[in-house]
């Protein structure tokens, strides 16, 4: 897919690898200027430095002090920020458990960068969006289909990426008669570092269940990383000019309906 970003700026949170890598080296390639944000600036450095002009920041997106600097330098070198990837994200590999047995402290950790992280690099952004010399841009939220349809043993993931979903909608509803359009991806279950620990590998924790995953998607298969981030390209795109408050799965039908056997 093809498609003429050139002389955009974008900003992808969580883009040192997985999902928010592949997203920014999409974006990359098809002409923006990515800057690519993360908490571990080393490997993100590494991500940036093989595309001209683009480069990498340190960002911690639970913490505003960081964020709000952090987007006001980007906007100050370039004077406008034209697409927003709110891709950082984390789950808990550790405490798969019922809500009974659920860590506050753990509760606490995903939402402040699911949930919160977002908000406050949406807010910081929305606002530089508006005041450029040509208010508008995209901002493209990454949430889950456990945002949809809930899954068991990972409540506090599940709640964020609800909030998510609905958040993108209260967003696009706000912004969109300002010229600033703002999308969701529901990814399913594609495979990243954090799926490998968990279903993929061959020391996975949940080796185990994987077939039972596998038979809840009519594809048979987790998606790619590089699958999710031609999702966002799409949404991205200039062409894209009548796409506002929309929940996009990528997860290989997934969310269609129930497809095992009884």
């Amino acid at each position: 897919m093809n498609v003429d970003l050139n002389g955009r700026i974008a900003l992808v949170t969580g883009a040192a690898q997985g999902i928010g890598k592949a997203i920014a080296d999409v974006l990359a390639v098809n002409g923006a200027r990515v800057i690519y944000a993360d908490i571990d600036l080393e490997t993100a450095q590494q991500s940036a430095s093989r595309f001209p002009g683009c480069y990498a920041v340190s960002m911690n997106v639970a913490d505003e002090t960081q964020v709000n600097a952090g987007v006001s330098d980007i906007a100050s070198k370039h004077s406008r920020i034209d697409i927003l990837v709110n891709n950082a994200g984390i789950n808990t590999l550790k405490h798969r458990v019922t809500i009974d047995e659920f860590p506050r402290e753990e509760w606490d950790k995903i939402l402040a960068v699911d949930l919160t992280g977002l908000y406050l690099v949406s807010k910081a952004v929305s606002r530089q969006m508006l005041l450029q010399e040509r208010p508008g841009g995209r901002i493209i939220n990454i949430a889950s289909v456990g945002g949809l349809v809930p899954l068991r043993l990972q409540c506090a993931f599940i709640a964020a990426k609800a909030g998510v979903v609905n958040l993108t909608r209260a967003m696009a509803i706000e912004l969109g008669s300002r010229n600033i359009l703002t999308n969701c991806i529901a990814p399913g279950s594609i495979l990243t570092d954090g799926t490998t620990k968990l279903f993929y590998g061959d020391d996975g924790t949940f080796k185990a269940n994987v077939r039972q995953l596998l038979d809840h998607i009519p594809l048979g298969r987790p998606g790619s990383s590089e699958e999710v981030a031609h999702a966002a390209l799409f949404l991205a795109a200039p062409e894209s000019s009548y796409i506002n408050g929309h929940i996009l799965t990528v997860d290989g039908g997934w969310t269609a309906g129930y497809t095992r056997d009884f």
